[in-house]
């Protein structure tokens, strides 16, 4: 089985779905490893076009937003309680809180919904490091406002590395160091003028990937006052390398640079 590394873009809109496109999520394969890379709305329908929700060997949650997050809700009553029969729980990895999260808006009863059930929950931190089958997932705090992660997928197919939602910030360009693909959102078309930024306007994209010494560039998460061939534009601008747009039911190849 072929052990290249590919990024399924199961959604990518932002802060609510597209007639067109479900929010953030994205399959990442490798062989026979299959993760789930953030579960925002609408994504848990086009996930079943790649895999079963009982095939996959992970799933990683960048942050709590519903955009990010949502579809967890209703994977939890697909694995517990419809036609699937898990043999184990699936590994979650999220941010701290999220089995309580999950729970809190579950539970009906006097009695908590077994989150842990469905899923064995291991919490981020700074630096957090897990192997998934053939793959090795780091985790870095980044800076969005509240507890949330960007990741670095290493393989023997190459390395991609998710944002999640941030501001440019050391973190992320530490750990996107020399990546052969970097999956940076875009969701603002301009730096805040008042209080803490918290997304990467297109030409942050282009600057972060360019620091990183990225091999190319994915814009995804783009916001609502921007068109994806706007963001790419402006990416292009501060960054050499190949700029796409991460497109849903797009299959991208990351392929190590030569």
């Amino acid at each position: 089985m072929t052990e290249e590394l590919r990024l399924t873009v199961l959604g990518s809109a932002t802060p609510y779905p597209r007639v067109d496109n479900p929010c953030s999520g994205y399959l990442v394969s490798s062989g026979g490893t299959r993760i789930w890379m953030d579960a925002g709305s609408g994504t848990l329908g086009p996930l079943q076009q790649h895999v079963r929700l009982d095939d996959l060997d992970a799933v990683w949650i960048s942050h709590l937003h519903a955009d990010h997050s949502a579809d967890l809700l209703t994977a939890y009553y697909g694995l517990l309680y419809a036609d699937i029969r898990l043999a184990a729980p699936i590994p979650l990895y999220g941010p701290p809180g999220i089995a309580d999260r999950l729970a809190g808006f579950l539970t009906n009863t006097a009695g908590r919904s077994p989150v842990e059930s469905a899923f064995a929950v291991t919490e981020l931190y700074d630096g957090h490091r897990a192997d998934v089958g053939s793959l090795r997932l780091t985790s870095r705090a980044v800076a969005h406002g509240i507890p949330a992660f960007a990741v670095r997928v290493e393989g023997a197919g190459g390395s991609l590395v998710y944002s999640g939602d941030t501001a440019p910030c050391p973190s992320l360009t530490e750990l996107a160091e020399g990546c052969d693909a970097l999956l940076c959102e875009a969701e603002s078309p301009e730096p805040p003028a008042e209080g803490e930024q918290v997304h990467h306007t297109p030409e942050d994209a282009g600057d972060t990937a360019r620091a990183a010494g990225a091999g190319r560039l994915l814009v995804t998460h783009v916001g609502r006052f921007l068109t994806p061939e706007e963001a790419v534009t402006r990416a292009s601008a501060r960054f050499d390398g190949p700029v796409d747009y991460a497109s849903p039911g797009t299959t991208f190849t990351v392929r190590p640079r030569t």
